[in-house]
């Protein structure tokens, strides 16, 4: 790779709307880098839930979110995207001619005649619950914060903390592997979908599912890293221990921007501010796409996503090739060019 790599559009976000923006480049011609800071394509997809399934994709009832990501690969692959992986974009400056220079955080170089930002919600990381000693059983997985093989908890002791609708999903689902399934919470109303609080009414009746509520996590047990327990207690200071191989809290994300939030954009509740009719940014050439992006009636669909990153694309064509008129085709009739 030479010094400064050259493309049309710069895809800032290796997500499901990220990787479809790429798709929809391709399909007018243009060639897409795409920058993620993870080691790994798919973004939340992948990293958070890769068995878990969606509903809301147009014609699969379900799908789990590493299968929609391989799709979404496989569509994406005859327009060749160059990804560079494990690096954040620290810096987007305007360049002559209406293009950008990017620079990531390992040093590469990308000029870009258009960027599309499809960063989700930005930087993320779990919230960790305050517990002493937490970094050594987070070193030997005996805490974790996400589930990406349901297998890795097969007859394992695993507590799970928390009142969303991850907590509640997690449980039902790994109640079919785990030795044991502790679910630990605040209060006795959980903040799930009615069917999935229905299933997991069911599963305490039948014992598959231990509810241990109303508490809170207190400490961890273990020795040399390796936990044997979960210490709960009560707001009036009850304690008990739970057995327990691995501890799963689920209290959220914590957000950011990073360095999204010094380039100049319109910004709204930490959200960049678009037009609805083609996710442009206040900057010419810059869009954003996916649940990055805000515009009056917004929804925070992956479905939303996929057809903000085609109206960006457009824009961005346009954007390049501003004396070139794009004849719009349904892709029935072009079909994929470049594809076999």
């Amino acid at each position: 790779m030479s010094d400064i790599l050259s493309t049309d559009v710069a895809i800032i976000g290796a997500g499901p709307v990220g990787l479809f923006a790429v798709f929809e480049a391709g399909m007018l011609g243009l060639k897409a880098v795409v920058i993620d800071a993870l080691d790994g394509i798919g973004g939340q997809c992948s990293a958070l839930y890769p068995e878990k399934p969606i509903y809301d994709i147009p014609a699969h009832p379900a799908i789990d979110g590493q299968t929609l990501v391989d799709q979404l690969e496989a569509q994406a692959a005859p327009f060749a995207p160059y990804y560079l992986l494990e690096q954040q974009v620290i810096a987007v400056e305007p360049r002559e001619g209406g293009r950008f220079r990017l620079k990531t955080s390992t040093g590469a170089k990308i000029d870009a005649g258009a960027v599309i930002i499809a960063a989700g919600c930005g930087a993320f990381g779990p919230n960790r619950p305050p517990l002493a000693g937490l970094e050594a059983y987070e070193a030997t997985k005996g805490v974790q914060y996400m589930v990406r093989r349901r297998e890795d908890f097969r007859d394992r002791k695993v507590v799970i903390a928390g009142g969303g609708d991850s907590a509640v999903d997690w449980a039902l689902s790994l109640a079919e592997v785990a030795a044991g399934v502790a679910l630990v919470h605040r209060r006795p109303k959980f903040r799930a979908a009615p069917e999935s609080l229905r299933q997991l009414d069911d599963l305490a009746k039948s014992g598959r599912i231990e509810m241990v509520v109303p508490y809170q996590l207190d400490g961890l047990e273990g020795t040399d890293g390796q936990l044997t327990g979960v210490v709960v207690s009560t707001l009036d200071g009850q304690k008990k221990v739970l057995p327990a191989d691995v501890l799963l809290p689920f209290y959220g994300l914590a957000m950011t921007l990073g360095p999204i939030a010094h380039w100049g954009l319109g910004l709204e509740d930490s959200r960049i501010a678009v037009e609805q009719r083609n996710c442009a940014t206040n900057v010419p050439g810059i869009y954003a796409v996916g649940d990055i992006a805000v515009y009056p009636g917004k929804l925070k669909l992956i479905l939303s996503g996929f057809a903000e990153a085609a109206a960006a694309c457009h824009a961005a064509h346009a954007h390049i090739h501003p004396d070139k008129v794009v004849h719009f085709e349904y892709s029935t009739s072009k079909g994929v060019p470049g594809a076999a």
